[in-house]
């Protein structure tokens, strides 16, 4: 029973008995060629399992259970779950239904081969990362959103909808808009329009850490029509990359922020604590590359090593990476995904984190 709403209200429609909840997103799918139309685009298989987000009072359910081994769908209003019940009770399709009563964002999503939802409008976002985050991976997800969530999911660079949500969806999916869903095919019918979208997850995925890409886009897009070099210098930023700079360096040691080493070196620590809060290292073997002194293992010594300056500034290195990977005066706006996976590399082979 969930769909779009643009309200937060709680108003309270009656129909075949039931109070529909258009604060929750309740807005039941009726129109018949609709339903027709989204089962036909899903492609569903006869050995499929699917998972419906939002039965309602089943008007979706009942026609996939026709053409699929089973439908695993999740509600969390308990008075639809009888509904449903009552609709397939006694019927050849009713072993083929299993009902999970709950939130979908608190749900661990079970094994699935595609997935169709009529979504409230205010978990569509985390309900597709959720989705895109999910294993093992599924074929395809029907899914029905308000209309412009819909336009920002495929906005391409450039244009006016284009955001994080966009970007970041592209890059685990190939998404598509199917078709328009106007208000008055639901019932209630909601305050705005609506919209079919079809998401199919890149497999493999990209190889890329998905909280690293995350919060480098999220800085980028938090004023996506500013330079990168002005949206980097928000000092609530610096103070972040700054202290993922100096952890990650201190894990790694490619670069210590408490040594660095003067050449490339790579260090097994046999040993490593604290003594007045000052980093020691002992017994440390070095390895350096094999473009380096033959390959051989040295012992590190106090030449191989030197402080980091007081004065080191993350905030030039920052401004250095942009620069020489050439997107000082880019705007995230007009950046594609190549465009980012270029500069989380820039920023990662320099030490530079964000997760």
């Amino acid at each position: 029973g969930a769909g779009r709403t643009s309200t937060r209200g709680n108003t309270a429609v009656s129909a075949l008995g039931i109070l529909f909840n258009t604060g929750a997103g309740q807005h039941i799918l009726k129109n018949p060629l609709v339903v027709n139309s989204i089962i036909e685009k899903a492609a569903l298989r006869r050995t499929d399992v699917i998972l419906e987000v939002g039965p309602g009072t089943g008007n979706l359910t009942v026609k996939m259970l026709e053409k699929v081994k089973k439908v695993i769908a999740c509600e969390i209003d308990p008075r639809l779950v009888g509904e449903l019940q009552k609709r397939v009770q006694g019927t050849c399709l009713a072993n083929k239904l299993e009902i999970k009563v709950g939130d979908i964002l608190k749900t661990e999503l079970p094994f699935f081969d595609a997935c169709v939802a009529n979504l409230p409008y205010q978990i569509s976002s985390p309900f597709v990362f959720k989705l895109l985050l999910h294993r093992p991976f599924f074929r395809c997800a029907i899914l029905m959103f308000q209309r412009e969530f819909a336009l920002r999911l495929v906005a391409k660079p450039g244009t006016k909808l284009y955001c994080r949500l966009s970007i970041n969806t592209q890059l685990l999916a190939r998404v598509d808009h199917l078709m328009k869903v106007g208000k008055n095919n639901f019932r209630p019918p909601p305050k705005v329009e609506s919209s079919v979208v079809r998401i199919e997850p890149k497999n493999p995925p990209p190889p890329i850490n998905f909280q690293e890409w995350d919060g480098l886009v999220r800085i980028a897009f938090v004023r996506k029509n500013k330079t990168l070099s002005a949206a980097f210098k928000s000092s609530a930023v610096e103070q972040l990359l700054d202290h993922n700079y100096r952890i990650h360096c201190s894990l790694h040691n490619t670069v210590s922020s408490f040594l660095l080493y003067s050449r490339s070196v790579y260090c097994d620590l046999h040993t490593v604590f604290y003594k007045s809060k000052k980093l020691i290292l002992k017994s440390a073997t070095c390895y350096f590359p094999r473009e380096f002194e033959g390959g051989r293992n040295l012992p590190l010594n106090e030449k191989s090593k030197r402080e980091i300056p007081e004065n080191f500034k993350i905030a030039e290195k920052i401004q250095t990476v942009l620069k020489d990977t050439g997107y000082s005066e880019k705007r995230a706006r007009s950046m594609d995904i190549d465009d980012f996976i270029r500069l989380l590399h820039g920023f990662n082979s320099e030490g530079i984190h964000f997760s």
